[in-house]
């Protein structure tokens, strides 16, 4: 029973072992509530204002990229609110909750430029038209798949073969149906920025937890 609990305490996430965790649950859980149940108008405001677009990248770079991760696209039933809480949580056990949170930013930063420069550059070049400038894009899918790609270079290779197979078959079909351009490409610059951090965090050695 020992073992069970101890095992249980390593994949969800709690104040006193991961408080990054922890709290980015339920500042998520709120906005998604908020989402869900707010004044509509309002409600849409802020999701507009929060998006990563290049209008707003342009003019509020900063405020653009934080807000947009206080986000979950679909809500709290979305499969990504179900694996960000395990993952983020089993990351934090492993290298700590400001390096997790370092690891989900630069995923979430870098691949945000990588799909939204190519549209800024399009547009002035007069092959995308300047409302593709304006387009609602917020969620924490880019830190996730950041942190999913950094967890994987810490698990067995079993695991992070495995792992790694299946996350890249559902982001080649997205690519192959193409449904959100940027999306279905930054997926993967994401996943790869998380691989790109294997040496960093593997050299991180944290004090052993009790229980």
């Amino acid at each position: 029973m020992g073992v069970g609990l101890g095992r249980m305490r390593r994949v969800l996430p709690s104040p006193a072992a991961t408080p990054f965790a922890f709290g980015y649950a339920l500042l998520l859980l709120a906005t998604s509530l908020y989402a869900q149940y707010g004044d509509r108008d309002t409600v849409d405001a802020l999701l507009q204002g929060s998006s990563t677009d290049v209008a707003h990248l342009s003019t509020r770079p900063v405020l653009a990229i934080v807000a947009s991760a206080l986000w979950i696209a679909g809500g709290v039933l979305s499969p990504y609110a179900v694996v960000f809480v395990f993952v983020l949580a089993a990351l934090e056990h492993r290298i700590g909750g400001w390096r997790t949170a370092g690891v989900f930013l630069l995923g979430h930063v870098v691949a945000t430029l990588a799909t939204e420069i190519p549209v800024a550059l399009s547009v002035l070049a007069g092959q995308l038209p300047e409302s593709s400038l304006h387009r609602l894009d917020y969620g924490i899918s880019f830190g996730l798949m950041a942190t999913v790609g950094a967890l994987a270079g810490l698990l067995v290779p079993l695991f992070r073969w495995t792992i790694l197979a299946v996350v890249g078959v559902l982001l080649a079909q997205d690519l192959l149906e193409i449904a959100d351009p940027l999306a279905a490409w930054g997926h993967p610059i994401a996943l790869l920025v998380g691989v790109a951090c294997w040496p960093a965090v593997r050299r991180v050695r944290l004090p052993a937890q009790p229980g």
